[in-house]
């Protein structure tokens, strides 16, 4: 039993090359949820799950473990979370293995604190739910969104149209950066969100999308703020 840390790392990044290893301030971006997991203790064993032998050797020099190179099912554009998790843990039970809960950890994920997963995982424990992920509060009201159609634009909720803004009801978004999640409830579900699913709440300073190079350095001018660097 105990808990397992899955870091999903493929090597096919499009948008930001060989992202997974990329320097984030002076080491690969990967050595942080590697770091954060191996620190909080509260792993059995941590992981990366990765086709990329590159990618592998970096993981290792950090401290994870790489038992066996991802699937090329699983390393295309086209694989979700859930698959990659529901591998790694079949390939475990081959090993007859079975971990009581596991995290996915994002290999980009560099805000991540030995903390925030300790949090979600007391969540996940003490509330006997399937899932515990970090999101955080839209930082405008999604109520009033707007939509462009024909060179127009139009509310996509007209019933807000003069709702004020500290009237709406606060709506929130997935980090991206982990998921806590129950063994027995994914083996049968198979899903990172059902709805026992429960979440812990970050800040918008303790989070960022990096799916591009100016996302890439709004990432890095986060981090040296939260550190005072």
């Amino acid at each position: 039993m105990g808990n397992l840390a899955i870091i999903p790392a493929r090597g096919g990044s499009k948008r930001i090359p060989r992202k997974n290893i990329k320097h984030f301030l002076g080491k690969p971006i990967i050595a942080y949820s590697i770091e954060a997991a191996l620190n909080s203790k509260l792993f059995d064993e941590v992981m990366v799950s990765t086709d990329d032998n590159e990618i592998a050797k970096v993981a290792k020099t950090y401290g994870a473990n790489v038992p066996f190179l991802r699937s090329a099912e699983n390393s295309n554009d086209y694989a979700v979370l859930a698959d990659v998790v529901e591998e790694v843990r079949q390939e475990y039970l081959k090993k007859t293995k079975v971990f009581e809960n596991i995290c996915c950890i994002l290999p980009t994920a560099p805000f991540l604190t030995p903390s925030k997963l300790a949090a979600a995982y007391s969540k996940l424990v003490e509330n006997d739910l399937d899932s515990v992920f970090p999101v955080l509060e839209f930082s405008f009201p999604i109520q009033r969104a707007l939509q462009m159609d024909n060179h127009r634009v139009t509310m996509i909720y007209d019933q807000h149209l003069n709702t004020r803004s500290q009237d709406l009801v606060p709506r929130y978004h997935d980090s991206g950066q982990f998921y806590w999640l129950k063994e027995s409830a994914f083996s049968t579900k198979q899903r990172l969100l059902t709805n026992n699913s429960g979440a812990i709440i970050i800040s918008q300073l303790e989070a960022q999308d990096i799916d591009t190079e100016t996302d890439w350095k709004l990432a890095e001018m986060k981090y040296k703020l939260i550190q005072g660097l």
